[in-house]
C-alpha cells in the first residue's frame, strides 16, 4: 500500500508541476496590448510613425511609396497617393493604434480607429488605396465593386513590387559590380 501511495503522490506533484510550467509559460506569451495616440506621420500607405516608434497596418498592403499604377490609360502616383490617404486619416483627433504583435521589422502590427471612420485598416481597403492582406475581404471585395482607387485601372501586387526589387538589388547588382570592376560596362 504504501508504495501505491507514493506512486499516486508523485503523480500529483508532477501533474502540479506540469500545470504551474503551463501557466508560467501562458503568462510570458500573454504580451501586453500596446495603444497609441497621437500626431501620426504616415511613411507610406501602410505604415505610420509616431516619435521613434514604428507602425504596421495589419491585415492591409498598399502600393509601394515609389510605385506608379495605371488609370485610363496613364500612369498615376499610387503610392504616393495611398500615403496621402492614410497621412488625411490619421491627422484626425481621436486617431488610436492598438496591437501586441511585430513584424520581422520590428513594426508594431496595429489596427487605427477614428471615432469619425471607424477601422481606418478597412477604411484604406474600402478606398481602394490598400489590398487586404487576410482581413478585409469583404472591403476589398466592395473596392473592386466600385471601381474605387487601385481598382480603377491596373496595377502590380505591391508584395510583387517588393519581390522585382529585391531580386534587382541581389544578384543583378553583384553582376553591375563585376561587370564595372572588369570594364564590361
Amino acid at each position: 500500500m504504501t508504495r501505491g501511495l507514493r506512486l499516486i503522490r508523485d503523480g500529483v506533484t508532477a501533474f502540479a508541476l506540469l500545470a504551474l510550467i503551463a501557466l508560467i509559460a501562458a503568462k510570458l506569451n500573454d504580451a501586453a496590448r500596446i495603444e497609441h495616440a497621437g500626431a501620426f506621420h504616415a511613411a507610406d500607405g501602410d505604415s505610420l510613425t509616431l516619435g521613434e516608434e514604428r507602425l504596421r497596418l495589419e491585415g492591409i498592403d498598399a502600393p509601394e511609396l515609389h510605385q506608379s499604377c495605371e488609370r485610363a490609360g496613364k500612369a498615376w502616383a499610387c503610392g504616393r497617393a495611398a500615403r496621402e490617404a492614410l497621412q488625411a486619416m490619421v491627422l484626425t483627433a481621436g486617431t488610436v493604434c492598438r496591437g501586441n504583435r511585430r513584424d520581422r521589422y520590428d513594426r508594431l502590427l496595429v489596427v487605427c480607429r477614428n471615432g469619425a471612420r471607424g477601422d481606418i485598416n478597412a477604411a484604406m481597403v474600402r478606398g481602394g488605396m490598400a489590398i487586404s492582406y487576410g482581413d478585409y475581404g469583404r472591403e476589398e471585395a466592395e473596392a473592386r465593386a466600385a471601381k474605387a482607387g487601385l481598382w480603377a485601372g491596373t496595377f502590380e501586387r505591391p508584395r510583387d513590387v517588393r519581390d522585382h526589387a529585391r531580386q534587382s538589388s541581389g544578384f543583378d547588382s553583384a553582376l553591375r559590380f563585376i561587370g564595372q570592376i572588369a570594364g564590361w560596362e
